[in-house]
């Protein structure tokens, strides 16, 4: 398949899984609760993972270990801080919402702009190598499922019909594939590569900042050790990708 082909696949595929709120529709409660924070746990675990396992050595052996690849780490890390305290972007993965009542359309805006940048990232990983891309995509839809049930929830509790709901958070989605096809319109001309070490800093600051305070804060032993448990999980799965993909 050609290259083209891939991000098209990838970013209808990523699109699609903001589709995933619908599940919060149909499971119990108390399921969804038990459910959700292994699910980020796993995700924190895999966007470490894809960050310092994959997308920076990927970066410096296309790049050089040059001080560049760590600027634009940084820059990734800086955007997505900027997002969070200017357009009070929040992933919320508990049941109780109530905080984000009013940034029903915030949120939409911020997601729109997220993926957009995530689409820019995965979108440049499969220009630099398809096998790259790939790790990128299912590190990135690991952590995109979670974000999609805490947004959808927000949506709904903010006073959103579940259809409006549904449907504007793929809109907001398909700013994945229009940031996909973007960098690959501008592969022949821009140094693409410098979009792995940027969305490595996306990957980072999302886990250190917003998805580990939130395990964190599991009190119950058996809760903490589910958590850990999950975190370590993919980490490994990332670490043992890093196999398959080399």
């Amino acid at each position: 398949m050609t290259t083209l082909a891939w991000i098209l696949i990838a970013g209808i595929a990523m699109s699609s899984l903001a589709l995933v709120g619908a599940v919060t529709t149909m499971l119990p409660e108390e399921t969804l609760a038990r459910i959700v924070m292994p699910t980020v746990a796993l995700a924190a675990g895999t966007l470490l993972g894809g960050a310092f396992f994959h997308m920076l050595p990927e970066a410096v052996g296309a790049l050089g270990n040059n001080l560049a690849v760590y600027v634009w780490l940084v820059a990734g890390f800086l955007v997505f801080f900027t997002l969070e305290q200017f357009l009070h972007w929040h992933h919320c993965h508990r049941s109780s919402v109530s905080e984000h009542r009013p940034l029903g359309h915030l949120i939409l805006i911020a997601d729109g702009m997220h993926n957009f940048i995530g689409g820019l990232a995965v979108g440049g990983a499969f220009v630099v190598d398809t096998r790259v891309g790939i790790v990128t995509w299912l590190v990135a839809a690991a952590h995109e499922v979670p974000q999609e049930f805490g947004d959808f929830g927000i949506l709904i509790h903010s006073g959103w019909p579940r259809k409006s709901a549904l449907a504007w958070n793929f809109a907001s989605a398909l700013t994945f594939l229009a940031g996909a096809l973007v960098a690959y319109a501008v592969s022949g001309s821009v140094e693409v590569g410098y979009l792995l070490p940027f969305a490595a800093g996306n990957f980072i600051y999302i886990a250190a900042a917003d998805l580990l305070p939130e395990i964190a804060r599991e009190t119950r032993t058996r809760d903490k050790l589910e958590t850990s448990a999950a975190f370590l999980a993919g980490l490994g799965l990332l670490l043992a990708a890093t196999q398959i993909s080399s």
